[in-house]
């Protein structure tokens, strides 16, 4: 799995209109699924990011996690994380797990997220969101769980 993380003051997201997800202070994450993710990438990925210290404490120093905070995250389905621009000028998504595949994995990080003390809020998968990210920092890390223990 693949997840871009962004701290954040607030972030939203809309379908056709409508506001599906928003938070206050805290992460936005762009979560894409790859082929062969399993159930320890999805472990991983979902304790490194409540536990990833990148808030700041009283000296303004990135030592505090979301679950410090008490902060909420914002978890977007983003399969284009997983596109491979090295050759053309068209992705290729080779990479990408298939979209069933992907919704279950996206729908059981939800799931995990939710057993933490915090706000969780989602977007929709295979849906087309504009998403509002007021990005605090800015402070971005790019967590890929195949990168783990290297």
């Amino acid at each position: 799995m693949i997840a871009v993380v962004q701290r954040v003051k607030s972030s939203r997201v809309e379908v056709e209109g409508q506001v599906v997800g928003e938070i206050g202070p805290g992460l936005t994450c762009l979560l894409g699924v790859e082929k062969g993710d399993t159930h320890e990438d999805l472990e991983w990925i979902c304790e490194k990011i409540v536990h990833l210290r990148i808030f700041e404490d009283d000296q303004g120093k990135m030592n505090l996690s979301l679950l410090d905070i008490r902060g909420g995250i914002l978890v977007i389905p983003q399969f284009t994380l997983l596109g491979d621009c090295r050759r053309g000028r068209r992705p290729n998504f080779t990479r990408a797990a298939p979209p069933q595949e992907a919704s279950d994995f996206f729908k059981r990080a939800v799931e995990r997220f939710e057993k933490f003390p915090i706000a969780v809020a989602r977007g929709v998968f295979q849906a087309h969101m504009l998403v509002y990210i007021e990005n605090d920092g800015p402070v971005t890390f790019i967590i890929n769980s195949r990168e783990r223990g290297r």
